[in-house]
């Protein structure tokens, strides 16, 4: 199949120009079969033509004024008509006929100007599956246009959820320095839970976003596109102008190139109310007519009640976040941004990580997995053998060497604990080791062992004299002699025996 354009050049060329066929395909590389059956086409812009047929030929004109007063009329329905008539063919066949004799129905419109600040249209685009590490995400950008001046404000995100679509709402205001008094939407799920006729019940969490911005929500009736034609043409806009062999690192670099895109190119281009300004100078004039922004931007974090039985790791979106290790167990609130993921315990914030689009992927904080060991280590010395090995591991050997001379594991346990409380970690490990030497390994005689030393250092070290009793003696001066003195009296006792 060649295009229509390239059927009216060879055709030109060969009844214009009186090309030869041979001449005209080489020229244009096309195969010869190709432009003669090009040139001997007869349905070249003719007209549809019913084919003949005895059948039908009968009821053709009873057919085609049915049709101009019921032109939404089935086939089914002509088919029971013109049977009682004498109409011997096939359901089939009259379908056929209907389809071109049915009259086209173009339904007329009335081009609307809408006031400055008065409409905006909002709606999501889809733009396929981008892969993120090992996920795959959904490219989907928000849209938002002012109905006057065809502004835009446009942010791309990896899901349709409602808080992306709050989210959206909450930047495009940014963006735009302010907010339309209505806002069209068609039957989105974010904005319509259900629709009677034109009874409407918006989402709830809409109608917040609404009273805090002060706008109002308008609803499309279904299946009416054109009500919200300008936002549709800003989407196929997008997708030709910006979207197409574009490439991008990021979903925030995606954006960043999406603003420049806007304010570099979508917003110089013609007004299309008057081609003599630009979108940009339209958008400063509908600018002082949008409705002011509040003081501060609506909330729209996602909140999730989590808790984690047994590890310090939350999931959420594919992928798990680390807690400290007094918080597993609790109940505990997720707070998620686009960029941020929050835990809390009550209202005291105890986690923050950045937010991962990415799948089975852990993100951790290190000081969590720091305070997990550290309460692994103290754990270790939580019953009394370990605490005993912790700190003089040769207490084992002779636990072991004690239980098999038959001596009690408890009480001997419980005797070093007391040895370790009263004497210290080192002199217990000098006195164990004496015993395992002297092949006595009881509590016993490790008690005996560091009693016997404490005996020796008391021995060399002289004791103070308490002297609280007396006080009168504190002030007591004695004064020393030479022990020399002392030598010569027993030099004089001697001389005396001798004599």
């Amino acid at each position: 199949m060649i295009a229509p354009e390239q059927i009216a050049e060879i055709r030109r060329l060969f009844y214009a120009e009186h090309w030869k066929v041979g001449t005209i395909a080489s020229t244009l590389g096309l195969h010869p079969d190709t432009v003669r059956d090009a040139v001997e086409a007869n349905r070249f812009n003719r007209a549809k033509v019913i084919r003949a047929s005895r059948l039908i030929d009968p009821f053709i004109d009873f057919i085609r004024q049915t049709l101009e007063r019921y032109p939404r009329l089935r086939a089914t329905r002509l088919f029971q008509m013109i049977r009682p008539r004498g109409y011997e063919g096939s359901v089939v066949q009259l379908r056929r006929v209907v389809a071109r004799l049915r009259p086209a129905r173009r339904e007329a419109f009335l081009a609307l100007r809408k006031f400055p600040g008065e409409e905006a249209q909002v709606d999501w685009a889809h733009f396929g599956e981008v892969a993120v590490g090992r996920a795959r995400r959904r490219l989907s950008c928000f849209l938002m246009t002012l109905s006057y001046s065809r502004a835009l404000a446009l942010e791309f995100f990896f899901d349709q959820s409602l808080e992306n679509f709050l989210r959206g709402h909450v930047r495009a205001f940014s963006q735009l320095g302010g907010v339309a008094r209505n806002i069209l939407y068609d039957n989105l799920r974010s904005a319509v839970l259900e629709r009677r006729g034109d009874a409407v019940h918006f989402h709830p969490r809409l109608l917040e976003l609404c009273a805090h911005y002060h706008f109002a929500p308008r609803p499309c009736r279904p299946a009416r596109g054109s009500e919200k034609g300008v936002v549709e043409r800003t989407v196929r806009y997008v997708r030709e102008s910006f979207f197409a062999a574009r490439p991008f690192t990021t979903l925030a670099d995606f954006n960043r190139q999406a603003r420049v895109w806007r304010d570099e190119i979508a917003h110089r281009r013609p007004w299309p109310g008057d081609d003599r300004r630009t979108v940009s100078e339209a958008f400063e004039q509908e600018r002082e007519r949008l409705l002011p922004l509040p003081l501060h931007p609506f909330d729209t974090d996602l909140l999730r009640a989590v808790h984690s039985e047994k590890t310090i790791y939350v999931r959420f979106d594919l992928n798990d976040y680390s807690i400290p290790p007094t918080a597993v167990g609790r109940p505990l609130t997720l707070v998620a941004s686009d960029t941020l993921v929050r835990l809390l315990d009550g209202t005291t914030e105890i986690a923050r990580h950045h937010r991962s689009y990415d799948r089975h992927e852990r993100i951790e904080n290190p000081a969590h997995q720091k305070a997990l060991l550290e309460d692994k280590r103290k754990a270790t010395g939580s019953t009394r053998n370990s605490r005993l090995t912790s700190v003089v591991p040769e207490i084992e050997q002779l636990l072991d060497a004690s239980f098999s001379r038959g001596e009690p594991a408890g009480p001997q346990t419980t005797q070093l604990l007391l040895l370790l409380d009263d004497y210290g970690a080192d002199e217990l490990r000098a006195a164990v080791l004496e015993a395992l030497e002297r092949g006595t390994p009881r509590a016993s005689s490790v008690a005996y062992i560091l009693s016997r030393r404490h005996r020796l250092r008391r021995s060399r070290v002289p004791l103070p004299v308490d002297l609280s009793r007396r006080p009168d003696l504190a002030a007591l001066h004695v004064q020393p002699h030479n022990p020399e003195t002392y030598d010569e009296l027993t030099h004089d006792d001697d001389d005396e025996r001798d004599e």
